[in-house]
């Protein structure tokens, strides 16, 4: 199962090795304010701090199960954090924004930003401090939590970029995100349940 989801994502991005994801269909390429320079910037962050969660419970639990998931989510959502980063670097388009997150997707006041949550469905610093004093069962229950938690804010965004983006090749991507996290996200309820957790309300 846990193949299978990373699968569905791993298609979607390898799909784009090849293209340039260099304008829109009609020759332009994206400006520093569009739909598509928004995702891309902001999943790259969102991404980021996936990795940063996946390799630190990699490091505080020895079962199996969760290591093999958060390694493919870390593996997964750093090559397309690498992907979106250099559709940036290939439109001359900043990585930064000085607008708020989600702006590109009429949100830019949901989220505070504070205690490091930036955006939708992200850890607070606490609570990624949380996850780095824990270990065995209590990490990997706290873990799927947040993972859940951030693939719920990562589905939300990536069906944004579904909805407005323009450049082909970033949709297919972001529309595989939707299914693969989507995946993930009953994956985890499953592996919370056999913990006796649950999800977060």
């Amino acid at each position: 199962m846990i193949a299978g989801a990373a699968g569905v994502a791993l298609v979607a991005a390898g799909a784009i090795t090849y293209a340039a994801a260099g304008d829109d269909g009609n020759g332009r390429t994206p400006s520093a304010e569009s739909a598509d320079a928004g995702f891309a910037r902001d999943m790259a962050v969102h991404h980021q701090q996936a990795v940063e969660m996946s390799y630190i419970v990699r490091d505080r639990t020895k079962d199996e199960e969760v290591r093999r998931l958060a390694y493919d989510i870390a593996q997964t959502q750093a090559n397309q954090r690498g992907m979106m980063l250099g559709w940036l670097d290939l439109w001359g388009l900043p990585k930064v924004s000085s607008e708020p997150p989600m702006t590109w997707m009429d949100m830019g006041g949901m989220a505070s930003g504070k205690d490091g949550a930036l955006m939708a469905g992200m850890a607070t610093n606490s609570e990624m401090k949380k996850l780095g004093g824990l270990s065995g069962k209590q990490a990997e229950v706290f873990y799927l939590q947040l993972m859940t938690d951030h693939h719920k804010g990562g589905v939300h965004m990536a069906q944004g970029c579904v909805d407005r983006c323009t450049v082909g090749v970033e949709k297919r991507l972001a529309r595989g995100m939707v299914d693969a996290q989507q995946s993930e996200i009953s994956l985890m309820a499953d592996m919370l349940e056999e913990r006796g957790a649950a999800p977060r309300p």
